[in-house]
């Protein structure tokens, strides 16, 4: 209960898969510094979506692919990345309990 008042579990995520509660630490670590990665706040870098509004740009499974991958985009902000196999199933786990 403490953790959550304090922000540190996502509600939707603490009910989810073990995959899922992987993916929001994963998420945490390595792009929350830009990105809101939960239900409800801003992204802390203006250009930078929120992650609850990407499914309303891409089925959440096809970025099954650029998330193995390599995401490349074109601003410089954005650093290039690739995740392991196992590190993209539990991310797109926790995309989806983001979806309403």
């Amino acid at each position: 209960v403490a953790a959550a008042s304090l922000g540190l579990v996502d509600p939707a995520a603490a009910q989810s898969s073990p995959a899922a509660q992987r993916g929001l630490t994963f998420v945490r670590v390595h792009c929350a510094q830009c990105h809101a990665v939960d239900a409800v706040s801003e992204s802390p870098l203006t250009i930078a979506p929120p992650f609850r509004t990407l499914h309303r740009k891409y089925p959440i499974e096809n970025l099954r692919g650029p998330l193995s991958e390599g995401i490349v985009v074109g601003h410089p902000t954005m650093p290039q990345f690739r995740l392991e196999p196992d590190q993209v199933g539990d991310v797109i786990a926790y995309l989806k309990t983001l979806e309403r």
